[in-house]
């Protein structure tokens, strides 16, 4: 499987879309800043929202969708999927 996801941080200002083949692996990546970059730097580590599907070209070309949207279009894509922006990071690992 492949995943789309979402991460906020803790006052959901910042977001970050990304794709990963193992959503587990990579949001515990997130959660323990063992990348550099941009969530590492501003701290965004709270999953609001994941999608999954078994073909690496769908995850790809969703993700490029979401990462031109605008903010509004994103917050309403979070919302209708969580609508009080919890960390869904235990959902991932029941």
């Amino acid at each position: 499987m492949y995943y789309v996801y979402i991460l906020a941080n803790w006052n959901n200002k910042v977001l970050y879309t990304g794709v990963t083949g193992n959503l587990q692996r990579r949001i515990f990546e997130h959660k323990n800043k063992l990348v550099d970059g941009f969530t590492k730097k501003y701290n965004v580590d709270k999953l609001v929202y994941y999608d999954s599907t078994d073909d690496i070209r769908e995850a790809i070309k969703r993700e490029k969708e979401i990462k031109g949207w605008k903010r509004f279009k994103k917050d309403e894509l979070i919302r209708e999927f969580n609508p009080d922006w919890r960390d869904l990071t235990e959902d991932i690992y029941g």
